[in-house]
């Protein structure tokens, strides 16, 4: 049985159109692959740096190191927010939540964290000019959790605000304090 042409002329045409059409265009751009994120997940347990809203219970020296006991907590916001507020019975159903948060802190127990020495720490102050971060070293902010404010630093604001904590594992790489209004 013979193979009728027009069969043949399609399959040619399909043998040339279809690589041509794979190929890269001339005018086809090449994009770099961004640097992988310290937030994207490794292996089996998740990502490898992960940040979370919490106080600050206690930091003390432990050897070369620091440990803190502290208390995660939610900070949420848009329909996630109005609907824990909701569910917590704060608010009532269409009520906008205050300062566009709602904050839930259902147990208040804290976890403990390693915090290395030379570990990031911002605190805020007001020198009279409006609230700012000031970094200080966790020998200091160990102090602050105390209640103290060794460096007479002015306006220093107590760490009852919260913290935004970036840890990875059980370390405490960086606590900024937060500022809410």
């Amino acid at each position: 049985m013979r193979t009728p042409p027009v069969v043949l002329a399609v399959f040619a045409a399909l043998v040339v159109v279809v690589p041509a059409a794979s190929e890269p265009s001339e005018q086809s751009t090449t994009t770099a692959v961004p640097p992988a994120s310290a937030f994207l997940p490794k292996g089996a347990f998740g990502p490898r740096q992960t940040v979370f809203f919490g106080y600050v219970r206690s930091l003390t020296r432990s050897g070369s190191r620091y440990v803190a006991r502290i208390d995660p907590s939610l900070i949420l916001t848009g329909v996630t927010a109005s609907t824990a507020g909701v569910e917590d019975k704060v608010l009532r159903p269409g009520e906008p939540v205050a300062n566009d948060y709602y904050e839930r802190n259902e147990t208040r127990r804290a976890l403990t964290y390693r915090v290395p020495a030379n570990g990031h720490v911002t605190v805020l102050t007001n020198p009279g000019t409006g609230p700012r971060a000031t970094v200080v070293p966790v020998s200091e902010f160990a102090q602050i959790v105390k209640g103290e404010n060794p460096k007479k630093r002015p306006g220093l604001w107590g760490p009852a605000s919260g913290f935004w904590i970036r840890v990875e594992g059980d370390r405490a790489l960086a606590l900024d304090q937060a500022y809410r209004p």
